[in-house]
């Protein structure tokens, strides 16, 4: 349990509608910016791939839960094919990583420990390294770089991050 009173959990299909609430969250990190609301992201392939049809085969992920027992935050892993990449993708066999924490509960540990776990899992399930992809100007960029994500590739103004998990 973490400092303030949150769980984590194994992400199962019955989350599907919470990691949707998440990935709107992760698009919508910068509040200086225009929302861009659900149905805009589940309209757009490039960002709904990442939670179509949850879980895929090979998909897994867990789920923070605040003392209300209410989800609070998310982390979970895919794989994708060279023909249809996520924004991170490095290869076909390097899961790509998505985090969503809901605002009030940013800076609060929730993020660092999904991210701990999922890492945790992937290692468990035999996967070398995993992979995302952060705009530069994301506070997260931060923490995925302090728990060992390293740049491999940048374009504009996002980089493409790689974790080593035999490292960890």
């Amino acid at each position: 349990m973490g400092e303030d009173g949150y769980s984590l959990r194994k992400a199962t299909a019955d989350d599907a509608g919470f990691l949707t609430d998440m990935l709107v969250a992760a698009v919508n990190w910068d509040p200086a910016r225009q929302a861009v609301s659900r149905d805009r992201v589940l309209v757009n392939h490039q960002l709904a791939h990442y939670v179509e049809d949850w879980p895929r085969a090979g998909d897994f992920g867990v789920v923070a839960i605040g003392p209300d027992g209410q989800p609070v935050g998310a982390a979970w892993l895919r794989l994708f094919s060279r023909d249809d990449p996520g924004y991170g993708f490095v290869c076909e066999d390097v899961p790509e990583l998505s985090v969503g924490v809901l605002p009030s509960w940013r800076s609060r540990g929730v993020g660092r420990a999904l991210l701990a776990e999922v890492a945790r899992q992937a290692a468990e399930r035999g996967f070398a390294r995993i992979c995302l992809s952060v705009e530069r100007a994301n506070r997260a960029r931060g923490l995925y770089a302090s728990e060992g994500f390293t740049t491999v590739e940048s374009g504009s103004d996002s980089d493409t991050m790689v974790m080593v998990l035999s490292e960890r």
